[in-house]
């Protein structure tokens, strides 16, 4: 067994480098005309795309585009959650992936990151399932099968056969199904959420495979502990785009990320649809009232 204190530690660990992740996860570049067009990197590991994007061509759109009294009600708790979350990150996960980064071959890091994929993948096939579309759910459990056949799911060999991954969480089939997203919530550790995708992340992690394959606390725990690091390592090249408040373009990139997908999934126009799910979107006559969100209000 592993003393609670570790275990604790592991646990911010794995789970404090999730609010950068979505900000890399999503980005908008814009036109000619200032209006901006989505762009969704594939996962976090698309860095090579990213870096293409000059940094003046970065533009958050999404529910950045509503005051904070809509989107973040919550907005003073969560900044001193989000410093929490960026101090244990700071002093805590990033030199650890730093070093991880310089002293792990490559082909390590990806042959592990292919094996924590394909083992989420039977997951990714429930939700399909759920959501209506078995075809893609065959997809995934046919991914699942060849990558374990083939070498345990270290190499990600159904990609090859132009089976590629399509990620999915209990968090986007309530969202295609039509439940609000409700407040955004900064979570201590987990980083980033809002009321729905909070809750559906406890029927996510029960339903990981590695919790079946890992029965002892401690092989459980530093599998964790090392996803943490190779995820965070993986974020080294791209963290420098975050400037100013770290917390509006993380908060802004996790919303515009989610509705995005979920508004993709759900075949709608996301000209005239994006982002019309949520309870708390409000009329232009009721947004005029409302103050912008053009400074922070506190760490």
């Amino acid at each position: 067994m592993i003393y609670p204190s570790i275990k604790l530690l592991l646990i911010a660990s794995i789970s404090s480098i999730s609010y950068l992740a979505y900000a890399e996860d999503t980005v908008s570049t814009v036109n000619e005309d200032n209006s901006s067009v989505l762009n969704e990197q594939d996962d976090i590991y698309s860095l090579a795309a990213l870096k293409k994007i000059q940094l003046n061509q970065l533009k958050i759109n999404a529910l950045a585009s509503q005051p904070a009294s809509i989107k973040d009600p919550l907005q003073p708790l969560n900044r001193k959650i989000f410093t929490f979350n960026d101090t244990l990150d700071q002093y805590v996960l990033r030199p650890v992936a730093v070093q991880y980064q310089a002293k792990v071959p490559e082909d390590a890091r990806g042959g592990y990151t292919n094996f924590r994929n394909n083992l989420r993948e039977p997951w990714n096939a429930i939700n399909q399932i759920l959501q209506g579309k078995p075809k893609t759910a065959a997809k995934s459990l046919g991914r699942f099968t060849i990558n374990t056949l083939t070498s345990l799911g270290i190499a990600d060999t159904a990609k090859r056969l132009k089976l590629d991954n399509e990620k999915d969480d209990l968090g986007i089939t309530l969202g295609v199904w039509g439940v609000s997203s409700g407040p955004y919530i900064m979570l201590p550790f987990l980083g980033p959420s809002t009321f729905r995708d909070g809750a559906a992340t406890i029927a996510d992690r029960y339903a990981n495979v590695q919790q079946y394959i890992f029965e002892d606390d401690r092989s459980y725990w530093t599998n964790n502990a090392i996803d943490a690091v190779n995820t965070r390592a993986q974020l080294l090249s791209v963290e420098s785009m975050l400037h100013g408040d770290k917390y509006s373009a993380i908060r802004d990139a996790y919303l515009q990320q989610r509705a995005y997908v979920i508004a993709t999934k759900r075949g709608e126009d996301l000209e005239t649809t994006m982002f019309s799910d949520d309870p708390f979107e409000s009329t232009d006559e009721e947004l005029d009232d409302l103050p912008d969100d053009t400074q922070p209000t506190g760490e």
